[in-house]
């Protein structure tokens, strides 16, 4: 049986509550129903999934740490979401400017160092914002960030998930933004059971290929 090591790896929204102490708990977020699906849609594979999203984490906490939180495991895939919280905390009492060149920087030292000390596929996930009340100023910054994230994606990226776009189609069928996420930003069951299932959709032929 081939087994694949998968790591998921960026901030509360893959954290999602997990047990810090167990590297195997998938937490309530994406990453658990991203793993139950995948074993339902690939039963040849024997994965060992790995949780290592750090809440509240920026792209420079990532790279920090990604030595022991990801070159070290040496995964045969890696995904990352990270990002929102870059722009997030350009607002609010305790204001971090990070600019957009200064995450992209961070960005690439990531996926370089994934490159040359890894032999990971990498999935690379947008991040995103729903369209929820007294956020614009946020989202008219992700606006300018994730063309950035989308280019360093054609350059670093075996698989590219535009969760933001995915997103903005949902809603529509949906009676509020709200249904998926009540802040925008970190998704409820609903938000993450999507997010989860798309996960799987989008690597499924990578999956196939290892």
């Amino acid at each position: 049986m081939k087994k694949v090591r998968l790591l998921f790896q960026g901030d509360s929204i893959t954290d999602a509550g997990r047990d810090k102490r167990n590297y195997y708990d998938m937490g309530k977020g994406y990453p658990k129903y991203a793993a139950e699906q995948l074993c339902k849609d690939h039963p040849d594979v024997a994965f060992d999934f790995i949780n290592l999203g750090i809440s509240g984490n920026r792209t420079c906490q990532l790279f920090d740490r990604l030595y022991k939180d990801g070159i070290e495991l040496q995964p045969d895939v890696i995904s990352i979401l990270i990002g929102i919280n870059d722009v997030w905390h350009r607002y609010g009492s305790n204001r971090i400017e990070t600019t957009d060149e200064q995450i992209a920087l961070n960005y690439r030292s990531i996926l370089k160092r994934l490159k040359e000390q890894t032999s990971a596929k990498i999935v690379m996930i947008a991040p995103y914002l729903l369209d929820c009340e007294d956020k614009d100023a946020i989202r008219e910054d992700l606006k300018t960030l994730l063309p950035i994230v989308r280019s360093l994606a054609e350059e670093f990226a075996d698989v590219y998930i535009p969760l933001d776009e995915i997103f903005e189609e949902a809603v529509k069928n949906q009676p509020e933004p709200k249904y998926y996420s009540g802040d925008g930003v970190h998704p409820n069951t609903n938000g993450s059971m999507f997010i989860g299932a798309e996960y799987a959709k989008a690597v499924k032929s990578l999956i196939e290929s290892l």
